[in-house]
């Protein structure tokens, strides 16, 4: 099934030079625009709290998934050789999608917070379109994706659930900015 979703889905690539474009461009750099947008979140509009938690949730979704990857070594699709490939990735496990895990360790933190929630909903349908997006792309499998959107929401919602105690950490990463932008 998961190889057969994956045909699917990666059925479109290679065939439109312009819908490749869009695909490669929301797969691979929309982590980047969320990490441009927490910046804004925590300098601009001073949810300083709500990205914390949100770098904390990432650095606990990232290292499950390296723990999951060390421990179950899964092919990518082009190790496979099935389906169109629109950019080159190295070889290494796919299992879960690190790019989705971070995806959503971020927007699932960004949800569970009252104040970043609005921005969470609205980024969440672009988080599962540009995480599905490395299936189109033929670097990922259609469960890498399901995996790392467990990993990365289960890792917000510890975090989230952990918060009260994380404010000490919190407190540290205030006071060191308070003493480097004085």
């Amino acid at each position: 099934m998961n190889q057969e979703l994956f045909l699917y889905i990666n059925a479109f690539a290679g065939k439109n030079q312009y819908l490749d474009a869009i695909g490669i461009g929301l797969g691979e750099y929309f982590p980047y625009l969320l990490i441009t947008l927490v910046v804004y979140l925590y300098f601009v509009m001073q949810h300083k709290n709500e990205t914390i938690f949100a770098f904390l949730s990432t650095i606990l979704a990232l290292s499950i998934s390296r723990i999951i990857g060390l421990l179950y070594f899964h092919n990518r699709p082009f190790m496979d050789n099935i389906g169109v490939t629109l950019k080159e990735h190295i070889a290494d496990s796919s299992f879960p999608s690190d790019h989705t895990t971070f995806v959503f360790a971020v927007i699932g933190t960004l949800l569970l917070f009252k104040p970043t929630r609005k921005i969470g909903a609205i980024l969440l349908p672009f988080g599962i379109i540009s995480s599905f997006l490395r299936v189109f792309e033929g670097v990922h499998y259609p469960l890498d994706i399901v995996a790392g959107i467990v990993v990365g929401v289960m890792s917000a919602l510890i975090v989230y659930q952990l918060r009260y105690r994380l404010f000490v950490i919190n407190g540290v990463i205030l006071k060191i900015e308070k003493m480097l932008f004085k």
